[in-house]
């Protein structure tokens, strides 16, 4: 089993040449990055789905660090923060710290070392949370659908996802009854929003519709021009 490939990754940063060549590189490692370029962007993303830790920017346009990591534990007190920066005042540390990061690494840096530093947080992360793959089991309806196993099940049955469905229908149940923007989706699964994986997504959509149309009282609507929304009546 590859430890990388169930690490979800929300990396912000504005420098494009640093972005990419820090997602190529992690992703060449194995792990899931989604690339947002600057600090308002970095938190609509994170508000869309789960990550399992933020790599941080310090100065960004539009919002900085330091803000967008307040945002972030304003929503979720436990993921992982991991601060990218080129200043190295001890300030700035005093600063990040009190915030809750989890670690820093000062610009320029190794991919090597980047992920032996991602891989050292996870795996304390891991070991206080050895109860945290519960969090990803949903209720829908007379359905059960288990995400680390990637399967939907309805009594005896099981249904076995693949693994673009699994996460598209984790990103709905997180966000049940409300409305997910379709660049969003797209970002956050495809990696981008490109016109023809759009294309790809409403397929995938309709393959959850199909699965899930044993239970009339599960919807999965398409709000025009806009996303989706996951409803559940109870």
């Amino acid at each position: 089993m590859n430890f990388n490939a169930d690490i979800s990754i929300l990396l912000v940063e504005d420098d494009e040449n640093l972005g990419f060549v820090t997602q190529e590189g992690l992703e060449d490692k194995g792990y899931h990055v989604v690339w947002a370029k600057d600090g308002v962007e970095g938190y609509e993303l994170f508000h869309a789905s789960r990550f399992s830790i933020c790599l941080i920017d310090v100065m960004m346009p539009k919002k900085d660090g330091f803000t967008l990591a307040q945002e972030i534990r304003s929503v979720d007190s436990e993921v992982p923060i991991f601060f990218l920066t080129a200043r190295a005042q001890e300030e700035d540390k005093i600063q990040g710290l009190s915030l809750g990061a989890d670690d820093y690494i000062t610009k320029p840096f190794s991919i090597d070392e980047l992920d032996l530093r991602i891989k050292n947080i996870i795996n304390r992360v891991n070991r206080s949370q050895s109860d945290s793959h519960k969090k990803d089991v949903y209720s829908l309806g007379i359905f059960i659908f288990n995400y680390p196993e990637q399967s939907l099940v309805m009594g005896n049955e099981s249904k076995k996802l693949t693994k673009k469905e699994a996460a598209l229908l984790r990103l709905l149940c997180i966000h049940k009854g409300e409305v997910l923007q379709r660049n969003s989706i797209l970002r956050i699964i495809w990696g981008s929003d490109d016109y023809f994986l759009g294309r790809s997504m409403d397929v995938f959509i309709t393959k959850l519709r199909k699965y899930l149309a044993e239970d009339s009282k599960i919807n999965i609507s398409n709000i025009h021009g806009v996303g989706f929304k996951l409803e559940v009546e109870e």
